[in-house]
């Protein structure tokens, strides 16, 4: 129980990495805000970890939007009376197409989500953790960072990258607060996201490479798992990464060494 009266905040906890990550937080004695659009999933998420044993809140907010993330991490605070991790994980794949063909409206919706959402999640949670200090991890990809032939995804990576760098930048100015800032990349997982994905003509903008049908070097055809994310995000939210800040772990089984 090495998070004993701790309390994390985890976005996009309605499933796949998210929701792994908040069990095995609250596994370990976090009390967890788990926060999603969805209320029907972030209830019955919250209920798995009661069962279990755990303690969590649902937050039910669109990462997005300003009033409701700060009522989210408002209510989390006030359950709790603290906040000392905070796992910024929502994002879409949002639409994957030419550039030419990408609509403004398809482009902002994924920056809104992904980018403005992990802004928002940290402009609200970062005046609570300065308090006592804390972990802060954001998922991103290898997508943006290691791998660039996902064809249409411009938007998607585009984030993926801001992330990357948001880590960094926030990691050298948080650090007088004893805030550590890392950041996730993982390449193939078994989640629900690829299902939520809109390709669009991705042949027009597709260059030869395995990847994402390629081999996974470690694992062959069998893509990670949630739960091994989770793991990993348990780390960097514990003591035992207490020396680890500003840095991107890529969890892919050496997927995007390939490309």
């Amino acid at each position: 129980m090495e998070l004993q009266g701790k309390v994390a905040l985890v976005t996009g906890a309605g499933s796949g990495i998210g929701r792994a990550a908040a069990l095995r937080l609250a596994s370990e004695g976090a009390m967890v805000g788990v926060l999603s659009h969805t209320e029907e999933e972030i209830r019955k998420a919250a209920e798995e970890i009661g069962l279990a044993g755990g303690k969590a809140i649902p937050l039910v907010a669109d990462v997005a939007d300003d009033g409701q993330m700060k009522k989210a991490v408002g209510d989390l605070v006030e359950a709790y009376g603290r906040l000392d991790i905070v796992l910024a994980n929502a994002g879409i794949n949002g639409v994957w197409a030419p550039i030419d063909e990408l609509q403004p409206e398809e482009w902002d919706r994924t920056i809104n989500t992904n980018l403005r959402g992990t802004y928002l999640t940290l402009h609200h949670a970062v005046p609570h953790l300065k308090q006592a200090g804390g972990s802060i991890i954001i998922t991103a990809s290898i997508n943006g960072s290691r791998t660039f032939t996902s064809a249409g995804a411009t938007a998607y990576s585009a984030t993926k990258a801001a992330q990357v760098a948001m880590a960094q930048m926030l990691a050298v100015e948080l650090a007088k607060h004893k805030i550590r800032v890392n950041v996730v990349c993982p390449g193939k997982i078994d989640t629900e996201i690829q299902e939520n994905t809109q390709q669009r003509n991705t042949e027009e903008a597709k260059v030869p490479a395995e990847y994402p049908q390629g081999p996974i070097p470690l694992t062959g055809t069998e893509a990670g798992a949630s739960e091994d994310v989770a793991e990993l995000v348990l780390f960097l939210a514990s003591d035992r990464s207490r020396h680890i800040t500003g840095t991107p772990v890529w969890i892919d089984g050496g997927q995007s060494l390939l490309v």
